[in-house]
This record gives structure tokens, sequence and C-alpha cells, in this order.
């Protein structure tokens, strides 16, 4: 995992056993909003089964072990749930079934723009980089002009790598449609790009790490065109959900910042839960190989570069999902 300099929050010293490197046991959930019948407040958090979403593959692990990260700095209750891309995460933010999740920026300023600044709110920069789009080898692409007419793969319809192909297919001067046009994309779940490339059925994908990486060692692909810089994962809250709980999402902020820079400096016991938590998602765990290069190519940062957000949105009007959008500092985090 590669580290992008950010001002960390270090108010909360990490309490770390000398064994385990993590405090095993869960403090009293007293005095907390919308207690259970335990005691604690449930908070519903998303993420996705992607390397790109390094922090809540270690939490997630964490929570499975008893040991949870945000359970016990929150002193809550945390239900983790897992979805493809970005789209899916957003609708069950607008259905009110979670309350936070990591996500792209791409649906995020699509959601922002629908609901006229009423959905959702960003709390935190997570990831820079970590994306690329890949070709089959045998494919014939060599340069920009030999995408016309083949069949390129994005997550999932509007998400931030959707947006970001559909946008630069238009930048080559390519029409593009959802359904259509010189250049064929399909939104594909990441964990069937691999068969279908290596069949031959799609030419190229889009997608994020882990996928990039095990496309290139498993099937052969080649990157050719790598994203290092654009803002990839943030932490995002229900509105609703942030106003009604100022110091919870606040303590929240600051255990995601604690957890960045914890995971920067234990590279290797982070890996080793990151490995196994892949493993626990998608029944199987990636190749050392494919680990290594996918977290070295994954930028870990509590920094959110509105320039990023910005060039989203110019992108996403690029490729037809967005005309006008309110102004972001409703959206951004708290000073």
């Amino acid at each position: 995992m590669n580290a992008q300099a950010a001002p960390i929050t270090r108010r909360h010293l990490l309490r770390l056993l000398p064994s385990a490197g993590l405090a095993a046991s869960l403090p009293s959930c007293s005095q907390q909003p919308e207690r259970t019948s335990d005691g604690c407040p449930i908070i519903r958090f998303g993420h996705f089964p992607n390397i790109t979403h390094v922090q809540a593959l270690v939490a997630h692990n964490l929570s499975r072990q008893g040991r949870g990260w945000f359970e016990k700095r929150l002193e809550a209750r945390i239900e983790w749930s897992t979805y493809n891309a970005g789209p899916s995460a957003i609708e069950a933010i607008f259905a009110r079934a979670l309350d936070v999740t990591y996500i792209g920026p791409s649906p995020v300023l699509n959601a922002f723009a629908k609901s006229r600044g009423a959905e959702p709110r960003i709390l935190s920069g997570a990831a820079n980089g970590g994306s690329a789009l890949v070709v089959r080898p045998d494919a014939g692409i060599a340069s920009p002009a030999d995408f016309r007419g083949k069949k390129v793969a994005s997550p999932q319809l509007g998400n931030t790598q959707d947006v970001q192909l559909r946008a630069w297919l238009v930048e080559q001067g390519f029409s593009i449609s959802q359904t259509g046009g010189d250049v064929h994309v399909i939104p594909t779940s990441n964990a069937d790009l691999f068969a279908l490339l290596s069949n031959g059925d799609l030419d190229a994908a889009w997608t994020v790490e882990p996928w990039v990486t095990r496309l290139e060692l498993e099937a052969g692909a080649r990157v050719f065109l790598a994203d290092t810089e654009t803002t990839v994962t943030l932490l995002a809250a229900r509105r609703s959900w942030r106003e009604q709980h100022p110091e919870l999402a606040q303590r929240l902020v600051e255990a995601h910042r604690e957890l960045t820079r914890w995971i920067l400096d234990h590279p290797a016991e982070s890996r080793l839960m990151v490995r196994d938590e892949l493993k626990q998602l998608t029944t199987a765990a990636p190749s050392d190989a494919v680990l290594d290069r996918a977290l070295g190519r994954t930028v870990l940062t509590n920094d959110l570069s509105r320039a990023s957000l910005e060039t989203m949105v110019t992108s996403a009007q690029k490729a037809g999902f967005l005309q006008d959008i309110p102004a972001l500092d409703p959206l951004l985090p708290n000073p």
C-alpha cells in the first residue's frame, strides 16, 4: 500500500496488544443514540470486495474476529453489507438501508445531483488510484482508435470506472450511448470479468484492484491506461444520519483516519487481514503476487481532492450522466 501525505488525527492513541496488535475487548455501549436491546447503537456500514476499499476490508475482518475497530472506538454495533459497485450502495442510502459506506465518487456526485443536494454527504477521503483500463492480448488494441467496435466492460452502469471509461471514449472521438455507439460498454460484475475476458467475450475492461492485477497476471491482459491519481474511494454517509448523530459521525471520521494510519504503519498485519477478508467475501483468496501488486497500486489517504471531484463531474457530463449539479460545498466534509 502506498501512502500519500495527509494530516492524520492522532487524538485517540491506539491501544495495541503485544501479541495480536489490536485490542480484543469492546467497551460498554452506554449513553449512545438509538440503542439496541444490548445497549449499542447500530451503524449499517457498506463497502465493496475491492482492494481500493482497504480500510473496510481490514475493519470488516476485525469485526469477524471480535476485535472490531469501529465497534471499539464508537461503542457501536457495526452491520456490514457488501456491494459490487457504487450505484447499488447509493440505492441502499436512499432506501435508508445504509448509514455509512466506502464508495467511489461518481455515484456520490450523481446522487447529489439527482437529489438536488439532499443526499449523501462525504465524510473523508480514503484512497486514490487503483484502477486501470486493461485489454485482452489478442483483441487487436494498440491505440485508442482500435477500441472502435470493441466490447469493453465496466463494473456497473454509472459507477466511477464506468463514467471514467465512457468519458475517455468520448474524448477519443467515439459516439457512446448507454446501449450502444461506436464502442460497446457492457456493465459487468467484477467477479465475471476473468471468464469473459479469457473466453474472448470481452475485449477490454476498466476496473479496480485486485481485478486489474488478476486480469493482468491470470488472464494475460495488458494495462492500456492506468489511473494513479483519481480519488477512487470516499467515506460517505446518509445526510440525516450525520445530522442526527454529529458526535458519532465525527468519532467515525477520527476512527477512519486512525485506521488509515494503522494500516500504513502495519503493512504485514493488515495485508493478512485484506487477504483473509477477500477470501471470505469472494470465496477465493488472491495470490501473493496479485495482492502485493494490487496493494502497491492503491494509495491510501484521508485527504479529499475537490479538484478530483470536479474532474469527475466533468467526466459524468461528458458521459451523459449529469447535466446540472448543485454547488459541491454542502456535499463536502465539515471544515
